[in-house]
Parts: structure tokens; C-alpha cells; sequence
């Protein structure tokens, strides 16, 4: 009774003692209790003692241990995962190793400076830890000073509760008090931590600390209750909706009333939520014919094409006379005589692989300049002729003249000419323009021409 009454006075010393540390920021305090076991053997000495570690786990025949509540302890956070513990247990000794002992009576005051691995191992549920720091051990009336060192983990149930396990080599700093371990296992509890706002969420976790709001929103509040935090609610006193960020609209176009120029009316997104009757994207309030399109540029109203001919007079050069969109509202013409040579200057110097209907890599610009001409004048119609030179059977030069007549016309085809306007001929070696005893010669007469039909 005497030593258990020294215990309850060196509990209350832990509970006053303010500056005692102890778990995490959110709860800085802790009150553990449990049971501890008392190891003298493995400890480096001569028998009956044992060397370091030997039969560390040997509880059967080595561990003293208290069938009661035999250790409380008060901790502290301080910062940075560091944790003050202040602990005291009680025990009773009746084996010194191998040896036994005449149930002597132990008890212990302790001040622990842990770090915890918590933090670095991003794991709420397992906190491991190692600490050092000392205390003082009576065992029946004998006392010395012990320097401490600790390893131990916690297994947490919940965000407040926890078990402990433990485990201190305690160094006596006196021959006649034995170095030892002592092995503790028992419950935590946290407690303290700060909640300014009264929100029920703690100001470290907090987001606004001095505002009641929400857990789902870390804290922060949703003002007009619509699911979306005042910080990310573009609207955050009138409830809406999350694709808007929080604000509402009315008239149910897609387009949030705080965007919408008419915010009663459904629009167009892509005229800030207002109206379009005739569909010609300018809106009914800006439109001087709301219910006939028109381009903005004649506020909404359309342009007038006084001969009909698809081009309005605005851009219309004979606007009193039908023409065609290629000559500016003005009568469809033919090609010239100085524009067709070009366009045969062109055509003699397209370039086909040798003995064949396809085109060498430096003709694509030819091609693509007698297109340009070709479509200036989309209802000239024309023919397409084809020659070769005299080398070769007959038959086989009328047969690539052709192909290659064709080719040309197709490859026209191909980039948007009109395939109706387009006639391919081959003529073989017929009507050669050189003679084809030269090389120089019979190069001219490998030619394409082209000759206008109406």
C-alpha cells in the first residue's frame, strides 16, 4: 500500500503537469494504461543474468508481470512528430533473471522524448516511434537514476483510440540498481485538440479555422446550402448549380444567370444565353430582322441580289445582269487565246515516268497551276489530248497516249474540276510538232494539249 500510494501521488504530478507533452496536432494530448513486464536477464550480464538480447522474448521464464493495471502515462505533441511522455508504472520482482525473487516491489518514474515515424509512413492505423530519456526506479527502498532508451508502436482503432506497444532498455546509473528492459502494452487515448469555430472539425484540418462550415468541405462553409463551398461558388448567396459553380440559371438555357445577357429568356450559348428566331447568330434584341437572316454587318437584316444570281449586290460588278459567282456576278466568259497558250505551255511540260501514265514529282506545280485556269472558268468545257513520240509499236503508243490523257483529266477530277467538262484523247504518235530523229525532238512530240470545245 505504501508504494502503491507514492504511484497515486506521482499520477497526479503527470496529470498537473502542464508542460508535458504528447500525440499528434489535432489531439497534443494522450493518456495511456496498460500493463508492463520487467526483464532482467537479457541485459549483458554474468549469470543469472544473460548477454544482451539473449531470450528477449522469453516471457515464461524471465518477465515479471503484474496481473493488473501496472502503467499510466500523460504525453504531449511538441512539433515536427516529437512527443513528450511522462509515465509510471508499478510491478512486482520474482525473477532476477534465472534466479528467483522475493516478490520485491517496483515502481518507476519516467520522461520520454519520442519521434514518430506517423508522418513519413502516410498511414493513419500504424505509428512507429523511438525515444530516449531518463527517470528514476525504486525497487522495495533502493532508487537510482536510469537512462532510457525506447521503441514502440501505435496501432490506432479509430482517430482517438489506440493500443500501445513498447518496449525500454533502462541503464541504472547506480552498481546496486540492475540495468533492465521493460516491456509495456496498454490503451491510448487522445484528446485536446483545437477547434476554433466549433465546427466539430480541428483547426489544423481546418481550411477556415474561424468560420463554422462543413466536413465535407474541410471546414469552409456553403452558404446557400447548394453542395458547393463559398470559396469555389462564383455564386455563393444564391444557390445554383456545380457546372455553373454554384450559380443558378433561370431560364434553363445552359448559360448561368450571371453570364447570360438574358437571363428569362433561353438563348444561345454562343450569344450569351439570348435568343436567335431566324438563325442568323445575331441575337433578336440586336437583329432589325428578327425573323429573317441576315449577316450582322447588315444588323441581322439580309443583303439583297437584285438580278438573282447568287451574288449579292454588294459584291455584285454587274448586279443588273445574271452572271456567275467565279466572275463576280457578271456573264460566264471563255478562255482567251493568250490564256489558253498558257495553259498549253503548262500542259507540254508535264513529265510522266518513262513507258508510263504516272506523274514525276516535279509535275504537281504544273498540274496544280492549269487547275487554277481550269477553275476560273468553270463552264468552258475542253479535251484533253495525248501524243507520243514514234518509238514503239503503234498500238502501244496509241494505248499510252491515252493513259496518259486520262491521267491528267483524272487527276483534275480528283482536286474538283468538273468530270463533265473534261473529254481525254489519245493520239499516238500522230500530228508530231518535232522531228523524232533527235532525242530533243522526240521529247517535244511526248506532249499533252488541251483545246477549248465551246
Amino acid at each position: 500500500m505504501k508504494n502503491l500510494s507514492r504511484l497515486f501521488i506521482a499520477t497526479l504530478l503527470l496529470f498537473s503537469f502542464s508542460n508535458a507533452n504528447a500525440q499528434d496536432e489535432n489531439n497534443p494530448w494522450a493518456i495511456g494504461v496498460g500493463i508492463n513486464a520487467v526483464d532482467l536477464y537479457p541485459v549483458g550480464e554474468d549469470a543469472p543474468q544473460g548477454g544482451y538480447f539473449d531470450e528477449y522474448f522469453n516471457f515464461g521464464d524471465h518477465y515479471n508481470i503484474l496481473p493488473s493495471l501496472s502503467s499510466i502515462s500523460v504525453s504531449r505533441y511538441l512539433s515536427d512528430g516529437f512527443i513528450f511522455t511522462a509515465a509510471g508504472t508499478i510491478n512486482e520482482i520474482d525473477k532476477f533473471g534465472d534466479a528467483t525473487a522475493a516478490d520485491l516491489s517496483y515502481y518507476a518514474v519516467d520522461g520520454t522524448v519520442k519521434y514518430s515515424f506517423g508522418n513519413l509512413l502516410k498511414a493513419s492505423w500504424i505509428e512507429p516511434y523511438l525515444g530516449v530519456g531518463g527517470g528514476y526506479t525504486w525497487v522495495d527502498e533502493i532508487g537510482a537514476g536510469t537512462l532510457n532508451g525506447t521503441a514502440g508502436f501505435n496501432f490506432w482503432f479509430s482517430e482517438n483510440i489506440g493500443l500501445t506497444v513498447q518496449s525500454s532498455y533502462k541503464h541504472a546509473f547506480e552498481d546496486y540498481l540492475s540495468t533492465h528492459f521493460q516491456h509495456t502494452v496498454g490503451l491510448a487515448m487522445k484528446f485536446g485538440g483545437k477547434d476554433t469555430d466549433g465546427d466539430g472539425i480541428y483547426d489544423k484540418d481546418d481550411a477556415c479555422p474561424e468560420v463554422p462550415g462543413l466536413a465535407a468541405f474541410n471546414g469552409c462553409p456553403d452558404s446557400d446550402g447548394d453542395g458547393i463551398e463559398d470559396a469555389k461558388d462564383d455564386c455563393p448567396n444564391e444557390a445554383g448549380l456545380a457546372e455553373f459553380n454554384g450559380c443558378p440559371d433561370s431560364d434553363g438555357d445552359g448559360v448561368p444567370d450571371n453570364k447570360d445577357v438574358c437571363p428569362t429568356v433561353a438563348g444561345l450559348k454562343t450569344l450569351a444565353g439570348c435568343p436567335d428566331a431566324d438563325g442568323d447568330g445575331v441575337a433578336d434584341k440586336d437583329d432589325e430582322c428578327p425573323n429573317q437572316a441576315g449577316p450582322a454587318a447588315n444588323k441581322g437584316c439580309p443583303w439583297p441580289d437584285t438580278d438573282g444570281d447568287g451574288v449579292l449586290d454588294k459584291d455584285d460588278k454587274c448586279p443588273n445582269e445574271v452572271g456567275t459567282v467565279a466572275n463576280n456576278g457578271c456573264p460566264e466568259i471563255v478562255p482567251t487565246i493568250l490564256v489558253m497558250k498558257q495553259l498549253n505551255e503548262y500542259a507540254r511540260t508535264i513529265l510522266f515516268d518513262t513507258g508510263k501514265a504516272t506523274f514525276k514529282k516535279e509535275s504537281t506545280q504544273t498540274l496544280e497551276s492549269m487547275h487554277a485556269i481550269f477553275h476560273e472558268y468553270p463552264r468552258a468545257n475542253f479535251v484533253i489530248e495525248g501524243y507520243t513520240d514514234s518509238v514503239g509499236s503503234d498500238k502501244s503508243n496509241q494505248l499510252l497516249s491515252e493513259r496518259r490523257a486520262n491521267a491528267v483529266r483524272d487527276w483534275l477530277i480528283a482536286n474538283g474540276i468538273d468530270q463533265d467538262r473534261l473529254t481525254a484523247k489519245g493520239f499516238g504518235e500522230e500530228n508530231p510538232i518535232d522531228t523524232n530523229k533527235t532525242a530533243f525532238g522526240r521529247t517535244n512530240n511526248r506532249r499533252v494539249e488541251v483545246k477549248l470545245t465551246n
